[in-house]
């Protein structure tokens, strides 16, 4: 029985934890090869042989960090040197800088920057003449909820990055209609992954309740099943659509204000 990813080839940033293993996993469960990229070796190694396993499907591994800015063009040329044409492009790795804006090195949040902003839109546009070319592309770039609410203080530059990559993505859906490439702004709320361990804020999130909280193989699935609709910007989950067209409907003094209160539940300022 044909999938849909035979013969095709996804890139998935971010791969080895998370919402990244997640799409790694629902991608070669549906006949994708895949090539994962992320820092840690071990991590990827495992991966990549649990679904060659599984699902008999071709595997490709780029250890890196893209918070280098050489990282972009790395990778790009290792997959020419493989002869490798990506198909579908998943753009997941990220982080957060915790506390106040100027509480933080300089260099941190340029790292932020790089990893956040400036590596999706240069894998971006390294990827995506090949799929114009050939007529058939998928991108999808994870944001979040936090892009399309107000932000409270703490993690100053976190939900101005998820909100550029929302307008970055709904562009180029815009540029890709009627040239078979869809991109979609992913946009979950608090998801079950590791991220808040790695930031040192996982304390804090015991006070979110629990319906706030989704599971990384239900966005991922949702995530997909968006961009083959050619969805723009998809945000997971009942809670969070209701959430974000209630600040939508309320005034901007109003909206800026809960998230203060609420951001002071779970963010160190």
């Amino acid at each position: 029985m044909a999938r849909d990813g035979d013969g095709k080839t996804a890139l998935v940033t971010g791969a080895s934890a998370g919402i990244g293993q997640a799409f790694a996993e629902l991608l070669a469960a549906r006949g994708y090869a895949v090539v994962l990229t992320a820092r840690r070796r071990d991590r990827l190694e495992a991966l990549a042989k649990t679904l060659r396993d599984q699902h008999g499907i071709t595997t490709h591994i780029l250890v890196d960090d893209l918070a280098d800015p050489a990282a972009p063009a790395r990778i790009a040329d290792a997959l020419a040197a493989r002869s490798l044409r990506i198909d579908v492009l998943v753009n997941n790795a990220g982080y957060g800088v915790p506390g106040g804006y100027v509480k933080s090195p300089w260099a941190d949040h340029q790292r932020f920057i790089q990893v956040m902003t400036t590596a999706v839109c240069e894998l971006t546009y390294r990827l995506l003449p090949g799929m114009l070319e050939r007529g058939w592309g998928r991108i999808i770039n994870i944001a979040s909820v936090a892009g399309l609410v107000p932000s409270p203080a703490g993690h100053t530059m976190y939900g101005a990055s998820k909100a550029f990559l929302i307008r970055f993505s709904e562009s180029l859906n815009a540029e890709g209609q009627g040239r078979g490439v869809h991109v979609t702004a992913l946009c979950p709320g608090f998801t079950h992954t590791e991220f808040h361990d790695v930031l040192g804020t996982r304390e804090q999130m015991k006070g979110v309740p629990k319906l706030m909280w989704l599971d990384a193989n239900n966005v991922a699935r949702e995530g997909y099943d968006a961009v083959m609709r050619g969805d723009p910007v998809f945000i997971n989950g009942g809670i969070y659509r209701f959430l974000v067209w209630v600040a939508a409907a309320m005034p901007k003094g109003v909206t800026r204000w809960v998230a203060g209160r609420a951001g002071r539940s779970y963010r160190k300022a």
